[in-house]
């Protein structure tokens, strides 16, 4: 798994909820983003530049987070992310600290691989989940899921119950289709010529 550095500054918080709201939006007009690193006994509340998450955020990849916070570096991954309804900005970043020795849970991308034989066909592969939700310990985690579609014909899907990975727990529900090649218009009308 690709890794990326983060760094950020611990921040204390305020007691009285009318204070901590003013604090947010304090850090967010300077261009911040309040995050938060939970796993590690104690959670850290930290700031980091708005610039400083666009690689991690903007990307079909998923990292190993190297957070830096006050100069003390933590590994990580970025567990859930909040943007703001309109204008789309970071609100908010919680991050989970790794343990080596328990198992995450993580959405890992789908990659589909070979020329699906109903494809050749006429047919169009759809690719309906870009992503699969694992548990696993970090370091067996891939950078992507790979899927042979070579063998799917006309009208037929791959399932996330028919997919096997070593070292993984597949958490997404076992009916769920991940691609299908369905029939196209063009190959309808064709079929229906030829009859």
């Amino acid at each position: 798994m690709r890794s990326i550095e983060v760094k950020g500054t611990a921040r204390t918080i305020a007691e009285r909820s009318s204070d901590q709201a003013r604090a947010l939006k304090a850090i967010r007009k300077n261009n911040g983003v309040p995050c938060v690193l939970y796993g590690g006994g104690e959670n850290v509340h930290f700031t980091v530049s708005a610039e400083g998450l666009r690689n991690l955020v903007y990307t079909p990849h998923i990292y190993v987070v190297d957070l830096i916070i006050d100069g003390k570096k933590v590994n990580a991954i970025m567990k859930d992310i909040q943007f703001h309804p309109v204008k789309d900005t970071i609100l908010h970043v919680d991050f989970y600290q790794i343990d080596e020795t328990k198992p995450i849970v993580m959405e890992v991308p789908v990659q589909m691989e070979g020329l699906a034989e109903g494809v050749k066909a006429g047919g169009k592969l759809v690719l309906q989940m870009r992503k699969l939700k694992v548990k696993a310990l970090y370091n067996a985690i891939p950078e992507k899921l790979i899927i042979n579609v070579s063998h799917l014909g006309l009208g037929k899907t791959v399932k996330v119950g028919e997919l096997k990975y070593e070292g993984l727990e597949l958490l997404t529900a076992k009916e769920a289709v991940v691609c299908a090649v369905k029939l196209t218009r063009a190959a309808r009308g064709a079929a229906a010529a030829g009859n």
